[in-house]
């Protein structure tokens, strides 16, 4: 892992370059030849799932990468890289950040984040591991961990941030986070204009994540197809 290589993406524009099963690009083939698009048009890292997708990804491009890996377990709601198996996979594509679920809720076989975030840590103490958030308190207790990272990937999708929106107030519970946390805070989560882009960039976070409005064609058309309904 390549520390220097994430400062690349200081007050840059990263790209998620994801697909799930049922989606019609998956694919790790065509998730390379979008991160190689995201690349040529000024993206400074990807975003991305699965140790097939991000082997793909890093044959392609050279920029670094903040990976994941979702997977469903029967006890738990979270799915962000929920257990050390998927951790371990992750270090495995030698991938410069990690993202993990850092919400409140408990993970596989019972385990807290805490419990979690020190195992972690215990095996791999170089890794760089990002903090998906869905709330401020989230995001305070990620920070006091310490976690390398935080985002806020997870507003407005998980049941304690129901009725949060992250642009909200012109983006107050970013800015309520950056003026607390001592880590780096990473914008994600339904931004998806450049002008959303511009603001969160201006408001101080480090780099801000773009992901569906960009690399999913289908939810593209969709906002196009609803304009025209309208």
């Amino acid at each position: 892992m390549n520390r220097n290589n994430v400062e690349s993406v200081h007050k840059k524009l990263i790209v998620s370059c994801q697909a799930l099963p049922h989606e019609p690009l998956h694919s790790s083939y065509i998730m390379g030849r979008m991160a190689v698009a995201a690349k040529e048009g000024g993206a400074a890292g990807i975003r991305a799932n699965t140790r097939e997708d991000i082997a793909e990804i890093r044959k392609q491009v050279d920029l670094p990468v903040i990976g994941i890996v979702k997977r469903d377990y029967p006890d738990s709601s979270v799915f962000i890289t929920p257990t050390m198996k998927e951790v371990e996979e992750l270090v495995e594509t030698g991938t410069e950040i990690i993202a993990v679920d850092a919400t409140c809720r408990v993970r596989p076989e019972g385990k807290t984040l805490d419990e979690f975030y020190r195992e972690v840590r215990a095996a791999w103490p170089e890794q760089l591991l990002m903090a998906d958030c869905s709330t401020l308190e989230e995001a305070l207790h990620a920070d006091e961990l310490g976690f390398d990272f935080i985002g806020t990937t997870l507003v407005g999708y998980t049941e304690e941030s129901r009725e949060l929106r992250i642009e909200d107030n012109d983006f107050e519970l970013i800015r309520e986070i950056l003026s607390r946390v001592s880590h780096r805070v990473i914008a994600e989560g339904n931004i998806d204009t450049p002008e959303k882009v511009r603001r969160v960039m201006d408001l101080g976070v480090y780099s801000v994540v773009v992901g569906s409005a960009i690399t999913r064609p289908q939810l593209i058309t969709r906002t196009f197809v609803d304009a025209l309904e309208a």
